[in-house]
């Protein structure tokens, strides 16, 4: 029987919040929240930042070939594969101050706790930011943790291009985090990620703890179509190969490929770029990208078998090209129901209210889930904004959570006596 920690041991909630503040003022947005995208400089100085406060509390950094960063804890057996927890530094461009942060300083936190208390685990923990969640600068999201977990090609991730034209590779070497750590040469006894909710459900229902229990799968689907620039006052309207048309049309068709998959289906496009992005000249290329989700298998591959079938048929029918490509995929996770009840258990212990979640939004730890045991805690975020700038969660929430994130961890390292 594995020693639990005592229900009166608590994180530093004050401590935390303090680095989350701390934290925040590295990629400052224009309007209270974060722009700290992937491989930029202010994405440099927050993993340095980091990687301070780690080897302030005793641990050792390890950097991947990805970027990808694991600070270690000790455990008393040299044996034991190791407990990780994390989650991501990097934001979207209009990101809030907690969207990822939380659990990777809420990971380092509970080794503060522990150094605090003098509680020694037979597995080693080990505290991970993963690079690229986001996807918002080079997609797909969750880039580095799908390649820790070989679905995703290393060379293709390096490949990868923002906007500007600039690689993944090249970025992630110019900022100087490329490791020396083989991909996902690393084994992992246990994997637990702290997330705000980025969802209404919880603050809903006035619950303290989400305890996830399983993840959507989803596609990104990017689409290029082709049509004719042309001047939009002197062009015809029965002569126009008009690409932002049929782009409309798509998009409309999607709302309801989704809503015709209720309940349990979500869809919509969140990017698009118009060439020449002119007030008065027709699109020549719209590229945009739309998101399905499901938690059904069955359902996610349907909409996207649709989709596809449709889109060039409403192309067609404007005499516009149309290619697609997809760009993010993730199966429907399960999490472990073993890590799923030790999540629940410590927020009984510790008398937090709680709930069983699904995630709808991705996370890296659903990558980890194809390659060890995994799950997820979750907390409140007001109004379930997230991607946001205006993106809040009190001091009070973020303890709860960081409470449980501690003691399922630390029981599931296994207390020394």
């Amino acid at each position: 029987m594995v020693a639990a920690p005592g229900e009166n041991l608590r994180i530093n909630g004050d401590r935390l919040w303090d680095s989350l503040m701390e934290m925040a003022k590295i990629g400052p947005g224009i309007a209270g929240g974060n722009n700290r995208q992937t491989l930029t400089d202010d994405d440099a100085t927050a993993r340095r930042l980091f990687k301070s406060w780690c080897e302030q509390a005793g641990m050792t950094v390890g950097v991947d070939k990805m970027g990808t960063m694991f600070a270690t804890r000790p455990g008393t057996d040299p044996d034991a594969l190791p407990v990780y927890v994390g989650s991501h530094l990097d934001t979207q461009p209009t990101g809030g101050k907690y969207d990822g942060v939380l659990g990777v300083l809420s990971g380092l936190e509970a080794i503060r706790t522990m150094n605090d208390l003098g509680i020694k685990t037979r597995h080693p923990i080990v505290v991970t930011n993963w690079t690229n969640e986001e996807g918002a600068r080079f997609a797909p999201a969750m880039l580095a943790s799908g390649v820790f977990a070989g679905a995703i090609d290393i060379d293709y991730a390096y490949g990868r291009k923002d906007p500007e034209g600039k690689t993944f590779g090249e970025e992630l070497e110019r900022i100087g985090w490329v490791g020396d750590e083989e991909v996902g040469a690393r084994k992992m006894h246990a994997y637990f990620e702290y997330h705000i909710e980025q969802g209404p459900i919880l603050e809903a229902e006035d619950k303290q703890i989400g305890v996830v229990t399983h993840c959507q799968g989803l596609w990104w689907l990017e689409f290029t179509l082709t049509g004719r620039e042309a001047h939009t006052g002197s062009t015809p309207m029965n002569m126009r190969v008009n690409a932002g048309l049929a782009m409309a049309r798509i998009l409309e068709m999607v709302q309801t490929v989704a809503m015709d998959s209720q309940p349990g289906a979500v869809g919509g496009v969140g990017q698009m770029f118009f060439s020449p992005n002119s007030r008065n000249v027709l699109p020549g290329k719209v590229v945009f990208t739309v998101d399905i989700r499901s938690p059904d298998q069955a359902k996610l591959d349907g909409m996207r078998a649709r989709i596809e079938a449709e889109a060039p048929k409403i192309c067609e029918a404007l005499g516009v090209g149309c290619s697609i490509e997809a760009v993010g995929h993730f199966d429907p996770v399960t999490f472990d129901p073993k890590l799923v009840t030790a999540v629940r258990n410590a927020a009984e212990r510790l008398g937090y209210s709680h709930m069983n979640l699904i995630s709808g939004a991705g996370h890296d730890a659903c990558w980890a889930a194809k390659v060890a045991p995994a799950t997820m805690v979750m907390c409140p975020c007001v109004g379930g904004l997230s991607h946001n700038e205006a993106e809040e969660i009190s001091q009070e929430w973020a303890t709860a959570g960081a409470d449980v994130l501690f003691h399922a961890v630390v029981e599931t390292a296994e207390i020394v006596e």
